[in-house]
């Protein structure tokens, strides 16, 4: 019974470090938004398009946002 979190712990510490990553920066709608849902699901759900990398932070996504869109809400393209 102590073996499956022991296993789900291993599996964790050998995941990739591109799947821990837990916010983007994309463009909906011709606005810049923060959001944790991965690129396809944006993609499919809201047409949206990554801006960005995947951070680990919230705050380090808003500031990729701040720095080169002028902040959530800023302008932005997916052409």
């Amino acid at each position: 019974m102590h073996r499956v979190p022991a296993i789900l712990l291993g599996l964790a510490l050998l995941a990739p470090t591109a799947a821990l990553a837990d916010y983007y920066a994309y463009c909906v709608r011709g606005r810049i938004q923060v959001d944790q849902r991965s690129p396809d699901q944006m993609r499919s759900q809201l047409g949206a398009c990554p801006m960005s990398q995947g951070f680990n932070l919230r705050s380090e996504a808003e500031g990729f946002a701040r720095r080169n869109f002028g902040g959530v809400g800023g302008s932005c393209s997916c052409r």
